[in-house]
């Protein structure tokens, strides 16, 4: 038994499977992508200042990351509404995933108690989590910084961090 947080997911896990609506109004069904690499990224808002960074920071890196077969997905609690503005803003091409009740970012260890200016409240750790293309989680990180994450990410995963 690991001391990790409750519902933390684990490299070995089977990722939990979902089916969210997107900022497109498209659905997204993670067991539908089996094949593929795919890293699913949980923010706590669209366009606050950390969150844009870190979605930018997905953007910019996309070409590298699809090239060397890793698809991205952010999820968010945020309304679809919301994610659609947020794409149009800020040019994000990748599925924006909205889960309001937050039943999947629970089922993924990104729901939670957190920290932050010394105030303690509950609400969506940021956290990305590689899933394999069986369907495996490879790598799960919580408590991430918005910035410079996606580079550390790349490293981590043995990519090119240019």
């Amino acid at each position: 038994m690991t001391d990790r947080p409750a519902g933390r997911l684990t490299p070995g896990d089977t990722a939990p499977d979902f089916t969210l609506t997107a900022h497109d109004g498209s659905t997204v069904t993670l067991s539908q992508l089996r094949g593929e690499h795919v890293v699913v990224y949980f923010y706590p808002a669209a366009m606050t200042p950390g969150c844009t960074t870190q979605a930018c920071d997905f953007r910019d890196s996309l070409d590298a990351l699809a090239a060397s077969g890793y698809r991205v997905l952010g999820v968010s609690p945020d309304p679809v509404a919301k994610l659609a503005e947020f794409a149009e803003r800020d040019g994000l091409t990748f599925p924006l995933l909205s889960d309001p009740d937050h039943a999947v970012l629970e089922a993924w260890g990104a729901w939670g108690e957190k920290t932050m200016y010394g105030r303690t409240s509950v609400g969506v750790v940021r956290s990305t989590v590689v899933v394999d293309p069986e369907g495996v989680v490879q790598l799960a990180q919580y408590n991430v910084r918005a910035t410079g994450h996606v580079a550390k990410l790349r490293r981590d995963l043995g990519l090119d961090a240019a």
